[in-house]
């Protein structure tokens, strides 16, 4: 089977990753996570995912790189990861009692130099939370290392009254479509 590399640092992805039983080892690349004015969530989300595999392939160059990202979308505005804790509130208080979409972006970049790239998105309505709930769980720490400042899978979970499409969209790694991608790999 051809070697996979998953350009990621994150845990998340790396155990989620593991389900899908194909070897794999995991890399962490430094890009620019910049959304670029005017780029929409897709759009951006594609292209991050797109920069992560590049960087990762001189480490893989007859295997499979795998790069990720995850972009969290409400009124039009894209949320990234909070830069500090102010704007992780403000980010959880504008998410409290609505809906809104979890892009989670993946690229594949075969041995053979294929490139594919997919987007799915998915629906999570939040229910209120009061001002308390959202400093207590800033001051957990959780959110400062999650698009949209939550994570659905932890203690975040607490604030989620409904997902539509794919829970692992949301916690950054949408397993049924990368699968189907990566089966094609050989």
């Amino acid at each position: 089977m051809t070697p996979i590399l998953l350009a990621s640092a994150s845990p998340r992805r790396r155990e989620l990753f593991s389900h899908m039983g194909f070897p794999f080892t995991v890399t962490s690349v430094d890009t620019d996570e910049t959304v670029q004015p005017g780029e929409d969530a897709d759009s951006a989300a594609r292209r991050l995912a797109l920069d992560k595999a590049r960087a990762a392939r001189p480490q893989n160059p007859h295997g499979v790189v795998v790069g990720c990202d995850t972009l969290v979308v409400i009124d039009g505005d894209i949320l990234g990861k909070p830069k500090d804790q102010n704007e992780a509130r403000a980010m959880l208080a504008r998410l409290s009692g609505r809906e809104h979409r979890v892009v989670t972006a993946f690229a594949v970049i075969f041995a053979d130099g294929r490139e594919v790239v997919e987007a799915p998105s998915t629906t999570v309505r939040f229910r209120p939370m009061t001002e308390a709930e959202i400093a207590a769980y800033v001051a957990t720490g959780e959110p400062m290392d999650k698009a949209g400042a939550y994570g659905i899978q932890e203690r975040g979970a607490v604030f989620v009254e409904g997902v539509t499409g794919d829970y692992f969209t949301v916690v950054g790694l949408p397993l049924c479509r990368l699968y189907q991608a990566l089966v094609k790999m050989d």
